[in-house]
């Protein structure tokens, strides 16, 4: 794969990663808070009322989150800095260079289709 694609999948990673963490990181920002001023964690919902869960799987859910979230970020930093650090124009050949001095090979002579 080329390095541009890399860094484009690096940027669009990164991208989502924030765009996950700022849409859903609210909902799971909460239980720490809610454990320590109340002791009691509860889940809630729009149509009944809260109802009483255990505070340890409210921590299990927010880390599995992050852990999400870092894995997201942590793919798009590795294809961005790979993508940085790739090959780019080292591997060109000389047949394929194009401008001043990039092919030595052809002759000043005129091809015979081209002569009028």
């Amino acid at each position: 794969m080329s390095d541009i694609r890399f860094t484009l999948i690096g940027i669009g990673l990164i991208f989502a990663g924030f765009l996950v963490l700022g849409v859903f990181g609210p909902d799971h920002a909460a239980p720490p808070i809610e454990a320590e001023e109340f002791e009691n964690c509860f889940e809630y919902f729009e149509d009944r009322p809260p109802v009483p869960v255990s505070c340890d799987v409210k921590f299990l859910d927010k880390t599995i989150f992050f852990a999400l979230v870092i894995a997201i970020l942590g793919s798009g930093i590795y294809s961005l800095i790979k993508g940085v650090r790739g090959k780019w124009d080292q591997d060109v050949k000389p047949q394929d260079m194009l401008g001043p001095g990039g092919d030595t090979s052809k002759s000043d002579k005129p091809n015979s289709d081209e002569t009028v």
